[in-house]
């Protein structure tokens, strides 16, 4: 978390960059298993920010704040899996490699790599973006997995068949210029 706000503060200082922005961005996470009742829920508060000038891109998320289809499963997610009261937020801190806001038009395709924290732990993530630029609003998707292992979450055996062994994240980002 102190690096995630050392950068973010590095990134809002530098006056000569170019930043875009937002507070809503659209994390998703499905964990589904065939045949069993949808593991999926969506958060609509995502921060984001972008350093055009260097590629650089922040996040932060807060766990409570993915909503899904079942109260009851929100709340096994947030109590025996996430641990959200002890770890409140996630965040990734990465570059868009090669990224020139002159070049996406309309749209291109750009690696993303970086550091994602779960639940106090550190996983390099590397994924395909798609960036796409219209007017003074950037638009950036990105699809990835990871495993709950990887962040120490543990699946009890009672679920274990009923819950994906890897979690597909979807983010949908539309960034607006700060000015």
């Amino acid at each position: 978390m102190k690096r995630l706000f050392i950068i973010l503060l590095l990134i809002s200082q530098n006056i000569f960059c170019q930043k875009y922005y937002t507070r809503t961005g659209n994390t998703e996470f499905k964990a589904s298993v065939d045949t069993f009742e949808p593991v999926e829920a969506k958060n609509k508060s995502t921060s984001v920010i972008l350093n055009t000038e260097n590629g650089e891109i922040a996040s932060l998320l807060l766990i409570k704040a993915f909503r899904f289809r079942l109260a009851l499963m929100q709340e096994h997610f947030n109590e025996n899996y996430m641990d959200s009261d002890k770890y409140p937020k996630a965040t990734f801190t990465g570059k868009i490699h090669d990224f020139n806001i002159d070049e996406i038009v309309p749209e291109k395709e750009y690696k993303i790599t970086g550091i994602l924290n779960v639940r106090g732990i550190d996983k390099e993530i590397i994924t395909p973006a798609k960036i796409i630029k219209t007017g003074n609003k950037i638009f950036l998707n990105s699809t990835f997995s990871v495993k709950p292992q990887d962040f120490k979450i543990k699946i009890p055996s009672i679920v274990r068949n009923k819950i994906a062994k890897s979690v597909i994240i979807t983010i949908n980002y539309e960034l607006s210029e700060k000015k």
